[in-house]
């Protein structure tokens, strides 16, 4: 059984190096193309000021992040290793993603998440749809699906989002589509099991000989003997 596990951050800018830090973290865990329901979502205490362009975009403030836990306290960074394990991570522009997960890290001793697991969902609509405006929302609008849930920028609702991107991405229709013919080829198949008689063609009439000579009688009577007979009834 293949696991993926689909992963979203919010930071407090766009490089770690000049001392932008993680906010919150979300995975999501999927099988075989398949949700499992099962999730990771922490929000972290960046030790530092939020800028106000980047609440803007996720809504989270300083005060509200402040005495959450530290990326380095084993309920986040224990808690999302296990997490993970060794499965591929699905993120959508994944070297932003990858290089603040492995600078928080690298910053508690732990060893990075190397490229090869990731799968970058921005790559592979890209590939799909050259030219074209690849964002999640644009891709969340391409594949219909629905953004009424997303106010802001958030990683557990943005990694739901991008869950549902990834599935349309590697031909979730198409294989809705194989499930439901596979239905129909089972319900067919047990349909036909069934040992019924043959229908009698033409099936037995139900009227006795007495009635159907009283409603011959009753044609000839109104001349429409003729008619009837042509029609063959």
């Amino acid at each position: 059984m293949a696991r993926e596990i689909v992963l979203d951050t919010e930071t407090t800018g766009f490089d770690p190096m000049s001392g932008d830090r993680l906010v919150e973290v979300a995975c999501l865990e999927i099988e075989d193309f398949v949700p499992t329901g099962r999730s990771f979502h922490t929000y972290i205490d960046p030790c530092r000021d939020m800028p106000i362009d980047a609440e803007r975009v996720h809504g989270l403030s300083g005060a509200f992040l402040r005495g959450k836990p530290r990326f380095e306290h084993a309920e986040v960074v224990e808690a999302f290793l296990d997490f993970v394990g060794d499965s591929p991570l699905i993120a959508h522009n994944a070297g932003f993603d990858r290089n603040f997960i492995n600078w928080e890290l690298a910053k508690c001793g732990r060893g990075e998440l190397p490229e090869p697991r990731w799968i970058d969902t921005l790559a592979l609509a890209k590939h799909r749809f050259p030219g074209m405006h690849n964002s999640l929302d644009a891709l969340c609008k391409r594949f219909r699906i629905s953004l009424s849930e997303r106010e802001k920028h958030g990683a557990l609702i943005d990694a739901k989002l991008l869950a549902a991107v990834y599935l349309e991405l590697k031909g979730g229709r198409e294989r809705r589509l194989e499930l439901t013919s596979a239905v129909m080829v089972e319900a067919v198949a047990v349909a036909t099991s069934n040992s019924y008689g043959a229908r009698p063609r033409p099936l037995a009439p139900r009227s006795t000989e007495a009635e159907r000579e009283i409603h011959a009688a009753f044609v000839r009577k109104l001349k429409a003997e003729g008619a009837w007979e042509r029609l063959g009834l």
